[in-house]
């Protein structure tokens, strides 16, 4: 009961949780955001574990503002470790299960016809789309399992894989970090996350609405 309690907290308001766990779990508190963020990007039925709001969160706890509770230059390299074997791990079950998966008119939440346009918009769009789907959510999450499912070769995949890891986890981070001492953004943590999410998306938006005109 207390994790689910905890789980909820998290989402609601990852600041507070995870200032809660440094003071009742100290140095735990590393494996913990470790399996997050392996479990965001490494399992394709976890989308709505925290990600970018995590990451900022992570980065305020980190400044010397608000009592540097994490080591920023540990937990950098810990969580692009993270990410990247999340992904691998979702890159290859997408890969040993594409033959089952394209059978299927749809599993759990996947639909063939999305495999599908998602391989034609990797086609189209190359591999810096990986670098971009890294900062939506939910489709950081499901973005791996596809490719693995699809067309793209593992050589071409794990290099913006790479690129993706380290630019997603040290952004964000680093401006929890640098952002952690204004008053503003204490008392208004949700607002900022929000924004985050929000210009994260606005990209894949963009090309939403263009897409929708060229076919008009």
């Amino acid at each position: 009961m207390e994790i689910i309690q905890f789980v909820l907290q998290l989402l609601k308001d990852p600041l507070t949780a995870l200032t809660q766990f440094i003071t009742d779990n100290g140095t735990l508190t590393y494996g913990l955001l470790f399996l997050i963020v392996f479990a965001e990007t490494g399992l394709v039925v976890m989308p709505l574990l925290p990600g970018d709001s995590l990451l900022f969160a992570i980065g305020v706890l980190a400044a010397p503002a608000t009592g540097g509770k994490i080591d920023i230059t540990f937990v950098i390299p810990l969580l692009i470790g993270a990410a990247l074997l999340g992904d691998n791990v979702n890159y290859f079950v997408g890969k040993y299960l594409s033959d089952f998966v394209k059978s299927k008119d749809k599993i759990l939440f996947l639909k063939r016809e999305h495999i599908i346009k998602t391989e034609e918009f990797y086609e189209k769009n190359g591999g810096q789309t990986v670098i971009m789907a890294r900062f939506v959510p939910i489709v950081r999450t499901v973005a791996p399992f596809v490719a693995g499912a699809g067309s793209m070769k593992y050589g071409k995949y794990i290099t913006f894989c790479v690129v993706g890891a380290i630019v997603w986890v040290t952004s964000i981070t680093l401006l929890g970090y640098f952002l952690g001492n204004n008053e503003w953004v204490k008392h208004n943590f949700e607002k900022v996350v929000l924004g985050i999410v929000g210009i994260s998306v606005l990209p894949m938006v963009i090309g939403f609405v263009k897409s929708q005109f060229s076919q008009k």
